[in-house]
């Protein structure tokens, strides 16, 4: 799966790694929401991000053990993220509420689709602006200060330094070009 090679989501190890995650989830969303056990609860989902990773609930991914984030990122509440493969996210980058971030694919053939999927990584660079409801999918990368206007659909890689808007989304302009 990490690999990017095709797997079966639903054999019994998948599923049984996916509920473990599910019960940390709920215990994020609801029962240890902003009590002194709450930043415990986001390191042991995403042990390989930073420790002051910030989710703010709800928030719902697959395994999170995919999720690389560096310092102060703040994750607002809706996120959705399939981390079948890895999402890396650099430091000081904000997402906005409702953002969802895909790495999982499956094949346009029906019987193909009945048997596999695969997954492709998503890398977000540093202090990076991600607006509301914007979707990442599978592959993508976007480069570091990029703006991503909300409700965008990244489908493409985003140079560093570029604000994308749109679905899909294009460049429409660069960013943090300093004039004379």
């Amino acid at each position: 799966m990490l690999a990017g090679e095709p797997y079966t989501a639903h054999g019994e190890e998948m599923i049984g790694l996916r509920t473990k995650v599910k019960k940390i989830l709920h215990r994020l969303n609801v029962t240890e929401y902003y009590t002194d056990k709450f930043q415990d609860t986001i390191n042991e989902l995403c042990p390989n991000s930073a420790k002051n990773l910030h989710l703010e609930p709800p928030f719902y991914c697959d395994y999170g053990e995919h999720i690389y984030a560096e310092e102060n990122v703040f994750i607002n509440f809706g996120a959705v993220f399939l981390d079948g493969g890895t999402i890396r996210i650099g430091a000081n980058t904000l997402l906005a509420p409702g953002v969802h971030i895909y790495t999982a694919r499956h094949p346009l053939d029906i019987a193909d689709r009945r048997e596999w999927e695969d997954c492709k990584p998503v890398v977000i660079g540093k202090d990076c602006w991600i607006g509301g409801h914007s979707t990442i999918l599978p592959g993508v990368t976007i480069g570091d200060r990029s703006v991503i206007g909300a409700g965008s659909v990244v489908t493409k890689d985003v140079p560093a330094d570029s604000l994308a808007v749109g679905n899909p989304a294009r460049i429409v302009k660069k960013l943090n070009i300093k004039t004379k």
